[in-house]
């Protein structure tokens, strides 16, 4: 699939934290931990669990920076 997001980060699930409506995931990218939260739905559809590779995809209109 190819996709126009340019920050496309390649990872670890490290933990999936299944709620009534989300699901929170944990995944591990170069030793950085970065959190997603999706709908409990489409974490079950993707059958997402602690162990999966996966490719984090940020797409924001807005990155800040602080030094």
């Amino acid at each position: 699939m190819a996709l126009s997001a340019r920050n496309q980060l390649p990872g670890t699930v490290k933990s999936v934290v299944l709620g009534a409506v989300m699901a929170e995931i944990v995944v591990d990218v170069a030793g950085h931990e970065v959190v997603s939260v999706i709908t409990r739905r489409s974490s079950e559809a993707l059958d997402i669990k602690a162990g999966d590779e996966l490719t984090v995809v940020i797409k924001a209109t807005e990155v800040l920076l602080l030094k």
